[in-house]
Protein backbone atom coordinates (compact mmCIF):
# COMPACT_ATOMS: atom_id res chain seq x y z
CA UNK A 1 0.00 0.00 0.00
CA UNK A 2 1.23 3.82 -1.06
CA UNK A 3 1.47 6.52 1.81
CA UNK A 4 -1.69 7.92 2.88
CA UNK A 5 -2.51 11.46 1.79
CA UNK A 6 -2.01 13.92 4.36
CA UNK A 7 -3.45 17.12 4.80
CA UNK A 8 -3.06 20.22 7.49
CA UNK A 9 -5.50 22.27 9.12
CA UNK A 10 -4.83 25.33 10.14
CA UNK A 11 -6.54 27.81 12.76
CA UNK A 12 -4.40 29.37 15.69
CA UNK A 13 -6.85 30.87 17.68
CA UNK A 14 -9.28 31.77 19.55
CA UNK A 15 -12.07 29.23 21.21
CA UNK A 16 -14.39 29.48 19.04
CA UNK A 17 -13.37 30.12 15.88
CA UNK A 18 -11.28 27.07 16.70
CA UNK A 19 -14.29 24.87 17.85
CA UNK A 20 -16.13 26.93 14.77
CA UNK A 21 -13.61 24.67 12.02
CA UNK A 22 -14.42 21.29 13.81
CA UNK A 23 -17.37 20.72 11.00
CA UNK A 24 -14.29 21.08 8.29
CA UNK A 25 -12.42 18.61 9.66
CA UNK A 26 -14.78 16.06 10.42
CA UNK A 27 -16.39 15.89 6.49
CA UNK A 28 -12.43 16.05 5.30
CA UNK A 29 -12.07 13.38 7.51
CA UNK A 30 -14.89 11.12 6.50
CA UNK A 31 -14.58 12.18 2.63
CA UNK A 32 -11.22 10.15 2.92
CA UNK A 33 -12.40 7.71 5.26
CA UNK A 34 -8.77 5.82 5.98
CA UNK A 35 -6.83 6.83 2.82
CA UNK A 36 -6.07 10.97 4.31
CA UNK A 37 -4.39 11.41 7.84
CA UNK A 38 -6.45 15.01 9.15
CA UNK A 39 -3.74 17.06 10.62
CA UNK A 40 -4.30 20.27 12.74
CA UNK A 41 -2.10 23.12 13.58
CA UNK A 42 -2.71 25.08 16.65
CA UNK A 43 -1.24 27.04 19.74
CA UNK A 44 -0.60 24.85 22.79
CA UNK A 45 -3.31 26.30 24.69
CA UNK A 46 -5.94 24.89 22.98
CA UNK A 47 -4.50 21.04 23.02
CA UNK A 48 -7.74 20.33 25.18
CA UNK A 49 -10.40 21.96 22.14
CA UNK A 50 -9.13 19.10 20.15
CA UNK A 51 -6.93 16.55 21.48
CA UNK A 52 -9.88 13.67 21.99
CA UNK A 53 -11.49 15.04 18.37
CA UNK A 54 -11.60 11.52 16.84
CA UNK A 55 -11.30 13.11 13.27
CA UNK A 56 -8.24 14.15 13.59
CA UNK A 57 -4.92 11.92 13.52
CA UNK A 58 -2.44 14.56 14.73
CA UNK A 59 -1.97 17.81 16.14
CA UNK A 60 0.92 19.84 16.28
CA UNK A 61 1.09 22.62 19.04
CA UNK A 62 2.75 25.59 18.44
CA UNK A 63 4.68 26.67 21.50
CA UNK A 64 7.94 28.66 20.95
CA UNK A 65 9.64 29.75 17.75
CA UNK A 66 7.76 29.91 14.37
CA UNK A 67 10.75 28.50 12.53
CA UNK A 68 11.35 25.34 14.91
CA UNK A 69 7.45 25.10 14.35
CA UNK A 70 7.54 25.12 10.89
CA UNK A 71 10.65 22.97 10.40
CA UNK A 72 8.52 20.01 12.33
CA UNK A 73 5.97 20.67 10.23
CA UNK A 74 8.02 20.68 7.33
CA UNK A 75 8.95 16.42 7.75
CA UNK A 76 5.58 16.03 7.87
CA UNK A 77 5.66 16.32 4.03
CA UNK A 78 2.01 17.56 3.65
CA UNK A 79 0.04 16.88 0.33
CA UNK A 80 -2.35 20.19 1.02
CA UNK A 81 -2.65 22.95 3.69
CA UNK A 82 -6.19 24.29 4.50
CA UNK A 83 -5.58 27.61 6.26
CA UNK A 84 -8.60 28.54 8.19
CA UNK A 85 -7.06 31.67 9.76
CA UNK A 86 -4.90 33.32 6.67
CA UNK A 87 -2.71 35.50 8.81
CA UNK A 88 1.13 37.00 8.44
CA UNK A 89 1.75 33.07 10.70
CA UNK A 90 -0.09 31.13 8.60
CA UNK A 91 1.41 32.98 5.16
CA UNK A 92 4.83 32.10 6.67
CA UNK A 93 4.36 28.89 7.29
CA UNK A 94 2.85 28.12 3.74
CA UNK A 95 5.52 29.62 2.16
CA UNK A 96 7.88 27.61 4.12
CA UNK A 97 6.32 24.42 3.01
CA UNK A 98 5.76 25.40 -0.37
CA UNK A 99 2.83 22.93 -0.52
CA UNK A 100 -0.55 23.39 -2.37
CA UNK A 101 -2.91 25.18 -0.12
CA UNK A 102 -6.15 26.87 0.00
CA UNK A 103 -7.05 29.49 2.29
CA UNK A 104 -10.29 30.77 4.07
CA UNK A 105 -11.34 34.57 3.39
CA UNK A 106 -11.91 36.39 5.77
CA UNK A 107 -13.77 39.55 4.07
CA UNK A 108 -11.87 42.50 6.16
CA UNK A 109 -12.79 45.11 3.45
CA UNK A 110 -16.05 44.22 3.74
CA UNK A 111 -15.73 44.12 7.83
CA UNK A 112 -14.36 47.61 7.71
CA UNK A 113 -16.93 48.97 5.56
CA UNK A 114 -19.76 47.50 7.88
CA UNK A 115 -17.69 48.49 10.51
CA UNK A 116 -16.82 52.23 10.09
CA UNK A 117 -19.31 52.85 7.13
CA UNK A 118 -22.29 50.78 8.51
CA UNK A 119 -22.32 49.40 4.41
CA UNK A 120 -23.42 45.78 4.93
CA UNK A 121 -21.74 43.91 1.86
CA UNK A 122 -20.79 40.81 3.67
CA UNK A 123 -23.01 37.43 2.78
CA UNK A 124 -25.50 36.25 4.95
CA UNK A 125 -23.79 33.18 5.28
CA UNK A 126 -22.36 31.70 8.77
CA UNK A 127 -18.46 31.87 9.42
CA UNK A 128 -18.64 27.37 9.26
CA UNK A 129 -20.24 27.56 5.49
CA UNK A 130 -17.71 30.58 4.37
CA UNK A 131 -14.96 27.72 5.99
CA UNK A 132 -16.51 25.12 3.82
CA UNK A 133 -15.82 27.91 1.06
CA UNK A 134 -11.99 27.50 1.08
CA UNK A 135 -12.35 23.29 0.91
CA UNK A 136 -15.04 23.37 -1.93
CA UNK A 137 -12.54 22.42 -4.60
CA UNK A 138 -11.42 19.64 -2.61
CA UNK A 139 -14.67 18.05 -2.93
CA UNK A 140 -15.58 18.32 0.71
CA UNK A 141 -19.10 18.92 1.19
CA UNK A 142 -20.88 20.18 4.66
CA UNK A 143 -22.58 17.12 6.16
CA UNK A 144 -24.95 19.59 7.85
CA UNK A 145 -23.87 17.59 11.32
CA UNK A 146 -23.38 21.27 13.16
CA UNK A 147 -19.91 21.52 15.46
CA UNK A 148 -18.16 19.08 17.10
CA UNK A 149 -16.85 19.13 20.50
CA UNK A 150 -15.44 15.87 22.87
CA UNK A 151 -15.10 15.53 25.87
CA UNK A 152 -11.97 13.96 27.37
CA UNK A 153 -12.50 10.44 29.14
CA UNK A 154 -11.33 11.74 32.67
CA UNK A 155 -13.63 14.28 32.59
CA UNK A 156 -16.70 12.35 31.19
CA UNK A 157 -16.31 10.01 34.42
CA UNK A 158 -15.41 13.58 36.08
CA UNK A 159 -18.08 13.37 39.62
CA UNK A 160 -17.66 16.95 40.20
CA UNK A 161 -20.28 17.67 42.25
CA UNK A 162 -22.24 20.91 42.34
CA UNK A 163 -23.86 21.95 45.90
CA UNK A 164 -27.11 20.80 46.90
CA UNK A 165 -28.70 24.51 46.48
CA UNK A 166 -27.79 24.22 42.89
CA UNK A 167 -29.17 20.55 42.22
CA UNK A 168 -29.27 18.63 38.83
CA UNK A 169 -31.05 21.48 36.66
CA UNK A 170 -29.49 24.35 36.41
CA UNK A 171 -28.75 27.09 33.64
CA UNK A 172 -25.18 27.85 32.91
CA UNK A 173 -24.09 31.63 32.90
CA UNK A 174 -21.00 32.69 30.65
CA UNK A 175 -20.44 35.86 32.26
CA UNK A 176 -16.96 36.86 30.16
CA UNK A 177 -16.27 38.21 26.93
CA UNK A 178 -13.07 38.65 25.37
CA UNK A 179 -13.92 42.65 25.59
CA UNK A 180 -15.62 44.74 27.74
CA UNK A 181 -17.65 45.85 25.35
CA UNK A 182 -19.04 41.90 24.23
CA UNK A 183 -20.09 41.67 28.02
CA UNK A 184 -22.86 42.83 30.27
CA UNK A 185 -22.39 45.07 33.05
CA UNK A 186 -22.01 43.36 36.51
CA UNK A 187 -25.31 45.03 37.59
CA UNK A 188 -27.26 44.00 34.47
CA UNK A 189 -25.92 40.52 34.77
CA UNK A 190 -27.34 40.40 38.86
CA UNK A 191 -30.56 41.75 37.79
CA UNK A 192 -31.15 38.90 35.08
CA UNK A 193 -29.84 36.54 37.99
CA UNK A 194 -32.69 37.35 40.39
CA UNK A 195 -35.16 36.79 37.98
CA UNK A 196 -34.15 33.24 36.63
CA UNK A 197 -36.60 30.74 37.06
CA UNK A 198 -33.38 27.69 38.13
CA UNK A 199 -30.13 28.41 39.84
CA UNK A 200 -27.44 29.47 37.87
CA UNK A 201 -23.87 28.28 37.63
CA UNK A 202 -21.57 30.99 36.58
CA UNK A 203 -18.35 29.96 33.77
CA UNK A 204 -15.76 32.24 33.15
CA UNK A 205 -11.93 32.06 33.14
CA UNK A 206 -9.37 33.86 34.99
CA UNK A 207 -10.38 37.45 33.47
CA UNK A 208 -13.64 36.95 34.74
CA UNK A 209 -12.62 35.90 38.88
CA UNK A 210 -13.23 39.37 39.69
CA UNK A 211 -16.65 40.34 38.68
CA UNK A 212 -18.15 36.83 39.35
CA UNK A 213 -17.13 37.55 42.85
CA UNK A 214 -18.98 40.87 42.45
CA UNK A 215 -22.14 38.71 40.99
CA UNK A 216 -21.89 36.15 43.58
CA UNK A 217 -22.03 38.75 46.24
CA UNK A 218 -25.41 39.67 45.01
CA UNK A 219 -27.14 36.49 44.29
CA UNK A 220 -26.11 34.05 47.41
CA UNK A 221 -26.88 30.25 47.30
CA UNK A 222 -28.95 30.75 43.50
CA UNK A 223 -25.26 30.75 42.18
CA UNK A 224 -22.16 28.77 41.95
CA UNK A 225 -18.97 30.73 41.05
CA UNK A 226 -16.91 28.43 39.05
CA UNK A 227 -14.67 31.47 37.02
CA UNK A 228 -11.11 30.68 37.25
CA UNK A 229 -11.51 27.03 38.75
CA UNK A 230 -12.13 24.89 35.74
CA UNK A 231 -10.31 23.77 32.79
CA UNK A 232 -11.79 24.64 29.54
CA UNK A 233 -12.92 20.66 29.25
CA UNK A 234 -14.58 20.80 33.07
CA UNK A 235 -16.37 24.26 32.17
CA UNK A 236 -17.70 22.09 28.57
CA UNK A 237 -19.03 19.45 30.70
CA UNK A 238 -21.04 21.74 32.88
CA UNK A 239 -22.24 23.27 29.82
CA UNK A 240 -23.23 20.00 28.35
CA UNK A 241 -25.06 18.92 31.75
CA UNK A 242 -27.17 22.25 31.69
CA UNK A 243 -30.96 23.25 30.99
CA UNK A 244 -29.76 26.39 29.62
CA UNK A 245 -26.69 28.14 28.16
CA UNK A 246 -26.63 31.94 29.15
CA UNK A 247 -23.48 33.61 27.19
CA UNK A 248 -22.27 36.71 25.29
CA UNK A 249 -20.42 36.19 22.33
CA UNK A 250 -17.76 33.82 23.93
CA UNK A 251 -16.07 30.22 23.35
CA UNK A 252 -18.20 28.89 25.43
CA UNK A 253 -21.21 29.83 23.10
CA UNK A 254 -19.66 27.91 19.94
CA UNK A 255 -18.91 24.82 22.62
CA UNK A 256 -22.77 24.99 23.73
CA UNK A 257 -23.73 24.76 20.07
CA UNK A 258 -21.70 21.54 19.53
CA UNK A 259 -23.43 20.27 22.57
CA UNK A 260 -27.02 21.30 20.72
CA UNK A 261 -27.75 23.02 24.00
CA UNK A 262 -30.57 26.07 24.35
CA UNK A 263 -28.73 28.96 24.01
CA UNK A 264 -29.53 32.69 24.80
CA UNK A 265 -26.53 34.73 23.46
CA UNK A 266 -26.55 38.73 24.27
CA UNK A 267 -24.87 41.03 21.75
CA UNK A 268 -23.37 44.09 22.39
CA UNK A 269 -20.94 45.57 19.82
CA UNK A 270 -20.43 42.75 17.84
CA UNK A 271 -23.23 41.63 15.67
CA UNK A 272 -24.40 38.69 14.27
CA UNK A 273 -24.04 39.58 10.62
CA UNK A 274 -20.10 38.92 10.80
CA UNK A 275 -21.13 35.34 10.61
CA UNK A 276 -20.30 34.03 14.06
CA UNK A 277 -23.91 33.56 15.83
CA UNK A 278 -24.39 29.93 17.18
CA UNK A 279 -23.90 27.29 14.60
CA UNK A 280 -26.70 25.09 14.67
CA UNK A 281 -28.07 24.05 10.96
CA UNK A 282 -30.62 21.02 12.77
CA UNK A 283 -32.03 22.79 15.69
CA UNK A 284 -32.23 26.40 15.06
CA UNK A 285 -34.93 27.04 17.28
CA UNK A 286 -32.50 26.10 20.34
CA UNK A 287 -30.67 29.71 19.65
CA UNK A 288 -32.18 32.86 20.57
CA UNK A 289 -30.68 36.35 20.10
CA UNK A 290 -31.34 39.30 22.65
CA UNK A 291 -29.46 42.56 21.14
CA UNK A 292 -30.76 46.20 20.60
CA UNK A 293 -30.84 46.91 17.38
CA UNK A 294 -31.15 49.99 15.17
CA UNK A 295 -27.86 51.61 17.04
CA UNK A 296 -26.07 53.99 14.74
CA UNK A 297 -22.94 53.35 16.11
CA UNK A 298 -23.50 49.34 16.31
CA UNK A 299 -21.24 48.07 15.43
CA UNK A 300 -17.97 49.76 16.08
CA UNK A 301 -15.56 46.81 16.03
CA UNK A 302 -15.08 43.21 14.42
CA UNK A 303 -13.65 42.35 18.00
CA UNK A 304 -14.21 44.76 21.30
CA UNK A 305 -13.08 47.68 22.87
CA UNK A 306 -12.12 47.79 27.03
CA UNK A 307 -14.92 50.26 27.16
CA UNK A 308 -17.71 52.09 25.00
CA UNK A 309 -16.13 54.62 22.31
CA UNK A 310 -19.10 56.46 22.66
CA UNK A 311 -19.18 56.25 26.18
CA UNK A 312 -23.15 55.67 26.57
CA UNK A 313 -22.77 51.66 25.59
CA UNK A 314 -25.91 51.39 24.76
CA UNK A 315 -25.56 48.52 22.90
CA UNK A 316 -25.31 46.29 26.38
CA UNK A 317 -27.28 48.98 28.76
CA UNK A 318 -30.49 49.19 26.50
CA UNK A 319 -30.22 45.23 26.63
CA UNK A 320 -33.94 44.23 27.59
CA UNK A 321 -33.47 42.18 30.64
CA UNK A 322 -37.01 40.76 30.33
CA UNK A 323 -36.38 39.45 26.70
CA UNK A 324 -33.25 37.24 28.02
CA UNK A 325 -35.67 35.61 30.88
CA UNK A 326 -38.18 35.15 28.62
CA UNK A 327 -36.07 33.64 26.20
CA UNK A 328 -34.60 31.27 28.92
CA UNK A 329 -38.08 30.58 30.01
CA UNK A 330 -39.07 29.35 26.32
CA UNK A 331 -36.24 27.30 25.95
CA UNK A 332 -36.80 25.59 29.69
CA UNK A 333 -40.61 25.10 27.79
Amino acid sequence: MGRKSKVLVIRFSSIGDIVLTTPVVRCLKMLSGSQMEVHFATKKAFKDLLVSNPYIDKLHLLDGKLSDFTRQLRAENFDHIIDLHHNTRTAMIKWALRKPATSFNKLNVEKWLLVNLKINRLPQLHIVDRYFEAVSKLGVINDGEGLDFFLSGDVEADEFLLPPSIGEKYIAFAIGGQHTTKRLPNEKIISVIKKLPLPVVLLGGNDDVVNSAIISAQCGDRIFDCCGKLSIQQSALLVKKSAVVVTHDTGLMHIAAAFDKPIVSVWGNTVTGFGMYPYMPKFSERSQIVEVNNLKCRPCSKIGFSKCPKSHFDCMVKIDEGEIVRSVNRMLG
